[in-house]
């Protein structure tokens, strides 16, 4: 073989890494490094997804299930552009990432070539933590090597832009002369112990405590063992934050479930009545949705001190890996005696998913969206992995699952961005070939860019060793999410030119891919649908008709909310949220008689 290039050097720095998969997009600014994946025989693997920013989807997905760099990879110019949104869900959600973009060739730069772009200029906020364009060979490894470090650390987008004559350079080493910059692969990350001055005060102000609430994120997960055994000693209730739905058992009788625009009743009722909050790899940017100022004590441990106590007045904040903390925590902490707060509130949970199995049995016209989530809940193997869109998928994923076992999940939790449920999923299934994924999907996101993910599963789906990638949609023929935001926020009718979605038949456009393809009209079919596409040999899409004007419950708050606008248009408030149909007054008559909790 003829001496390695920069591509070729770049490809076996990768795999050194422990990198084996590679989520991109081709373009000639990267012809350089895709000539020299033919001579590794496709090592690391190439994902080709059918546009740049599900490239960067799909890598957020793989890093979110793995704990692991996803890296993507892109052309100059309208590549590097298209990667933005994906890699500012990475960053938002602290998820490590790495981008490789090409550039024009160093001879054209500064004469307004094509696909001349400031890629400095335009990646220096979302890969704020490193990006650095190689102009010469020597430069590669340590550039790559920080990227990589970088993003394993302060768990974050970064980039390496790489010019196209570069790529096709032969590759030397640094040197030991003045001016080069040696580098070496590898990161072993620290388990950040707690201070132990720290460890006691906090340990003073959770035993003082009477009625102590907890607060996970996903900053905690890797030590539920420390979560269940602290909540225990203080007979805490625990609520999670979005990202941290899978951190801890749905089926924990004191686990109050989601909190937030999308959260619980017994959440919110442990939150007003709590005395103590212990928040735990989590930086809610809803503060209140928290305690009253003034109300709670309060002792917040997480790993960033960056995103420590900036969301609450707490009196310890406490810098250390969540699961460190908790174990230095432990053996300083008095079980509580009085059990009552704790009994209260797992009667609140009972009660909660008792309503909640009640307003998914309410009838419509077409699938209640929540029997449809409902239905799935007891039928997800308990190793699945699930992805939801945002929108009211975000809703539904977060009130109606109840996770337990090994089940992971994800969504786009603080940049909110439509359309990453099916590349999550494409990316959960190569980090984990062998296991179940579920994506639940809306229409809108749909039409933005899921239905072409679907030409990616049928390309990929034989490779994986449990063929299983359910794609559930939300089908509406509406962006339900901001039709209720319309409604229950600005009191605005529905504007159709604005949020009606042309109909489209999802199944059938999967069959043609010779996917499985199943359309769901009546909520009495979605229980057998489920058992069906959760048994099928091969990827199925689940085209669900759903009815439009089933609320969101509780709409952005408290249950009590919800009541007070629910009881003013029963009441012939026509204007408080727009509605316009009779049935959905009948609707919502069936939530509240006997059933406001």
């Amino acid at each position: 073989m003829a001496n390695p290039t920069v591509a070729d050097y770049l490809l076996h720095r990768l795999r050194a890494w422990g990198v084996d998969h590679v989520f991109g997009y081709p373009g000639d600014g990267i012809n350089g490094i895709l000539a020299a994946w033919t001579r590794t025989g496709n090592d690391p693997v190439f994902v080709q997804s059918r546009h740049e920013e599900m490239s960067a989807f799909e890598a957020v997905g793989y890093a979110k299930f793995t704990g692991r760099p996803g890296v993507c990879m892109a052309t100059s110019g309208p590549g590097a552009i298209h990667l933005l949104n994906g890699l500012y869900d990475a960053k938002l959600d602290h998820v490590p990432v790495v981008a490789i973009v090409g550039q024009t060739d160093r001879s054209a730069m500064g004469g307004s070539y094509q696909q001349e772009v400031d890629l400095h200029t335009l990646y220096k906020d979302v890969a704020s933590a490193f990006v650095e364009t190689v102009t010469v060979p020597e430069q590669l490894p340590n550039v790559l090597d920080r990227a990589m470090r970088t993003a394993i650390a302060y768990r974050t987008p970064t980039a390496v832009i790489i010019h196209g004559d570069v790529q096709e350079l032969e590759y030397s080493p640094p040197g030991h002369e003045f001016k080069m910059v040696p580098s070496s692969v590898g990161f072993d990350r620290p388990r950040i112990a707690p201070d132990d001055d720290a460890i006691r005060r906090a340990a003073e102000i959770l035993n003082a405590g009477d009625k102590v609430a907890m607060l996970v994120g996903s900053g905690a997960r890797g030590a539920r063992a420390q979560l269940e055994q602290v909540a225990d000693l203080l007979g805490a209730g625990v609520a999670k934050a979005l990202l941290g739905k899978d951190v801890l058992s749905d089926e924990l009788p004191w686990v109050t479930g989601s909190i937030g625009l999308l959260g619980t009743r017994p959440t919110h009722e442990m939150m007003t009545g709590c005395d103590t909050l212990l928040i735990v790899g989590s930086s809610l940017p809803y503060s209140q949705f928290l305690p009253e100022y003034g109300q709670a004590r309060c002792v917040q441990i997480d790993i960033d001190p960056n995103m420590i106590g900036m969301r609450y007045p707490n009196e310890v904040n406490l810098v250390a890996d969540a699961a460190a903390a908790l174990d230095a925590l432990v053996p300083l902490l008095q079980r509580k005696e009085d059990r009552s707060w704790r009994e209260g509130i797992e009667q609140n949970v009972q009660r909660w998913w008792q309503t909640m199995g009640q307003q998914a049995e309410v009838e419509t016209e077409f699938v209640n969206p929540l029997r449809m989530f409902a239905e799935a809940s007891p039928r997800l193997p308990d190793d699945a992995i699930v992805t939801a869109d945002s929108g009211s998928a975000a809703n539904w994923y977060a009130r109606q699952l109840q996770f337990r076992g090994d089940m992971r999940g994800s969504l786009s939790g603080t940049l909110a961005t439509m359309g990453p449920a099916v590349p999550y999923g494409i990316g959960a299934k190569f980090a984990h070939p062998g296991r179940p994924v579920v994506a639940f999907a809306g229409d809108g996101a749909m039409q933005m860019n899921g239905m072409a993910e679907l030409i990616t599963i049928q390309r990929y789906w034989q490779q994986w060793t449990d063929p299983r990638l359910v794609v559930a949609i939300i089908h509406n023929n509406d962006l339900n999410q901001v039709t209720w935001e319309m409604r229950a926020m600005g009191g605005a009718p529905k504007f159709a030119e604005s949020q009606s979605l042309p109909d489209v038949d999802y199944a059938a456009f999967a069959r043609s891919l010779g996917l499985g393809g199943e359309t769901v009209k009546s909520s009495d079919e979605m229980g057998s649908a489920w058992d069906r596409a959760l048994a099928a040999d091969r990827p199925t899409v689940l085209d669900v008709y759903t009815d439009p004007d089933m609320p969101p419950i509780p709409p952005h708050a408290t249950w009590e909310q919800f009541t007070d606008v629910a009881k003013a248009v029963l009441a012939g408030d026509e204007n408080r949220w727009g509605f316009v149909k009779q049935g959905v007054k009948t609707k919502l008559q069936e939530y509240l008689p006997g059933n406001d909790r």
